[in-house]
């Protein structure tokens, strides 16, 4: 009767970072940091793009992108890359991954 409390389902996938390492080299694949500017500049995954999930004008730069791409997404823990998959992936984007455990888990290399 009342879905209150029902999880939706998640349409994007959470990833593990030696899988995110993997996707990171492949072709047609964007990686997109979605902390602010002072974290982006304090470290960020080689190749990484920096859309700030709380810029006023995050929805608005996201359209932009082609939506057949592969989008690697990160942030400092998880929780606000997970945001932005969702919001891309209603947005229309198919191919969303979100680093699991963010960027603090991340044990490669970091620019």
């Amino acid at each position: 009767m009342f879905d209150f409390f029902k999880a939706k389902p998640k349409n994007y996938e959470d990833i593990s970072a030696a899988e995110f390492h993997d996707l990171t080299l492949q072709p047609n694949t964007v990686i997109l940091d979605v902390r602010t500017p002072g974290e982006f500049s304090s470290g960020k995954i080689r190749g990484a793009r920096n859309l700030d999930l709380m810029a006023r004008d995050f929805t608005n730069q996201i359209q932009h992108l082609p939506k057949d791409k592969t989008y690697l997404v990160y942030c400092r823990s998880g929780n606000r890359s997970g945001q932005a998959c969702g919001i891309m992936a209603e947005m229309g984007f198919k191919n969303c991954k979100n680093l699991a455990g963010g960027i603090i888990r991340w044990p490669f290399e970091t620019l």
